[in-house]
């Protein structure tokens, strides 16, 4: 996902430091929310072969399901972002999450 390990004196505020026996040991510097969607979208790129604009109706709704399963959408400009890599408006995707929640509470 990114993340990039640092001694933990480098660690700033908003990183993770892993301590073992009291002793802090690494530090973890996570990447924002918005980077980690663009490495996620790559990789499901890479798992299809192809761009996901490319993907069928059936395989884009799919990659919505996992995406919304993954916290995507939590992301600002998330929906925007993957309609843009699926070659979808934002309506659509709000379709596909909507098609997806319905399907859940049925």
């Amino acid at each position: 996902m990114g993340a990039e390990v640092l001694e933990p004196a480098q660690a700033a505020v908003d990183d993770v430091v892993l301590s073992w026996d009291g002793e802090d040991v690494l530090a973890v510097r996570l990447p924002q929310l918005s980077d980690s969607l663009d490495h996620i979208l790559a990789a499901m790129e890479r798992r299809h072969g192809m761009p996901l604009a490319a993907l069928d109706r059936k395989a884009k709704q799919e990659v919505v399901r996992l995406l919304e399963a993954r916290g995507a959408f939590a992301v600002r400009h998330g929906v925007e972002t993957v309609a843009g890599a699926l070659g979808v408006s934002r309506f659509t995707v709000y379709n596909y999450l909507n098609r997806e929640n319905a399907s859940k509470n049925a």
